[in-house]
């Protein structure tokens, strides 16, 4: 017997040991468009931070660029990106920014980025287990910046969550993985973090034009 049969029971797992609905949401993420983001701490003393990239294509010529976000902040100190379905990384990005809120009347201080990663992951896990609903089809890099320093987390649709030094998910994540792991160094600098990202992005997906449009817009 196979998996398929079971990819219809949102809480049963398959003979092999696997929710396959999470299987469907990862395979939403990976036809998603390539995000990534790079945690930038030099050993010596430097500007440090997070380096945040994503494709951002649009539908039609006709859609208002200005309506697509594909990068959305959470906090004044906290943004996220995402690959994968549009319309669920909003309902995230709308439950954080209220857990944001939450902490910040309770303690009258900014949220810390870890906690508020792990409010988040928690609610995309509970609905790997709940009727009714199904996995999000979404996959989030939270990048912030608090006591600890630059912080850079991905959380998966699965409701696993993972500090990272640089990572990458969506279309060509296995590509885009494998060159930040060439280029990434720790000693590497915003400058140097800003342009393995684009490179990264060009390595499959951005043409030299779309490369000079980004860094027009950077400017």
């Amino acid at each position: 017997m196979g998996d398929s049969q079971y990819s219809f029971s949102l809480t049963t797992f398959s003979p092999s040991g696997k929710l396959v609905q999470i299987e469907h949401a990862l395979t939403a993420v990976g036809s998603g468009q390539t995000s990534l983001g790079i945690k930038v701490i030099p050993v010596i003393a430097a500007a440090n931070g997070v380096v945040i990239a994503t494709e951002k294509k649009l539908p039609s010529i006709l859609v208002d660029e200005t309506s697509v976000q594909k990068i959305q902040i959470l906090t004044p100190n906290i943004g996220v990106v995402y690959s994968g379905m549009g319309p669920d990384s909003r309902v995230l990005v709308r439950k954080s920014r209220k857990q944001a809120e939450q902490y910040q009347r309770l303690y009258k201080e900014p949220i810390p980025v870890t906690q508020l990663v792990r409010e988040t992951a928690a609610v995309m896990q509970e609905f790997t287990q709940s009727g009714g609903v199904r996995p999000f089809g979404v996959s989030l890099l939270v990048a912030g910046y608090d006591d600890k320093g630059p912080q850079l987390y991905q959380v998966d649709p699965s409701g696993s969550y993972f500090s990272w030094k640089a990572s990458a998910m969506g279309k060509n994540v296995s590509n885009a993985k494998a060159f930040l792991e060439k280029r990434y160094t720790d000693d590497m600098e915003l400058d140097d973090a800003v342009h393995t990202a684009i490179l990264t992005l060009k390595e499959g997906v951005l043409t030299p034009a779309e490369i000079e449009d980004y860094l027009q817009e950077v400017e």
